[in-house]
């Protein structure tokens, strides 16, 4: 099952067109998805001018040279290991879940695109690493969901509580979770229940990449951006202007520090 293409396979049924077509429609979707979320939400105007307020209300200007390096630092820290994550639990749920989609992503492409023929000769690494990278998924999703979200392991709400921002980490727990099934049944060779999964997993991705504009989707484009700004506004010493934000560090009257709090 591991080193089998399931896409090959589907082949005998489905022409590698319409499977190409589909993942082509599915990129069209994230990036008017997006397109609509920042013109509706106003994420880029926002962006854009907290940026030059920041600018105006810094104390020393930051040359090219420091603004690649927050740059890099960005992207190392924020982006590839997600530092910024207060909770080790979590951070090692979003590490699982960001890469395992990177390589379910990638892997899914490139086996379609380019060994979806049936019969097609796939080199064993491309099945491994969709198996591979939809398991990671699963594995940090359900633990995300069951165990490390806020309002489940702090305020003891029941983990089948649903709300909208839950919709991107739901359709993507789905699609991966449906992907296994449909690969395990197709290779078992339990054709009905292989075409029901297959038939679960094409409605959860529809809804992982339909859904962009009322999920958390976009969120990962503008996470980077932010950090860059946050990282580049301590830089040039604006953000050493702004009030103390409520949770910070405090002395209450007997003289005892309250700590910050750690995020879930």
């Amino acid at each position: 099952m591991l080193t089998t293409n399931p896409f090959s396979e589907l082949a005998l049924s489905i022409s590698p067109g319409i499977m190409q077509t589909f993942v082509i429609v599915m990129v069209l979707l994230v990036i008017g998805g997006t397109i609509f979320d920042v013109i509706h939400k106003k994420s880029a105007k926002y962006f854009f001018e907290n940026m030059k307020r920041s600018k105006s209300n810094g104390i020393k200007s930051v040359n090219g040279g420091e603004k690649a390096s927050i740059a890099v630092k960005t992207i190392a820290e924020d982006v590839l290991t997600s530092a910024e994550f207060c909770s080790t639990k979590r951070r090692i749920a979003h590490l699982l879940t960001m890469y395992g989609f990177i390589l379910f992503a990638v892997s899914t492409a490139v086996m379609i695109f380019s060994y979806s023929d049936a019969g097609a000769a796939t080199p064993q690494i491309w099945p491994i690493l969709w198996h591979v990278g939809a398991f990671a998924v699963c594995l940090g999703g359900y633990w995300f969901w069951f165990f490390i979200r806020v309002d489940v392991a702090a305020e003891g709400n029941s983990p089948f509580r649903l709300m909208k921002a839950d919709l991107f980490v739901l359709s993507l727990i789905a699609t991966t979770t449906f992907a296994l099934l449909w690969s395990i049944l197709q290779s078992s060779g339990g054709d009905v229940w292989a075409t029901i999964m297959f038939v679960l997993f094409v409605l959860s991705t529809i809804v992982l990449f339909g859904g962009v504009p009322w999920s958390k989707f976009a969120h990962m484009f503008f996470k980077p951006a932010a950090a860059f700004e946050k990282r580049l506004s301590v830089a040039d010493g604006s953000r050493n202007n702004l009030p103390q934000p409520a949770d910070a560090p405090a002395k209450f009257g007997l003289g005892i520090k309250r700590d910050l709090p750690r995020h879930y």
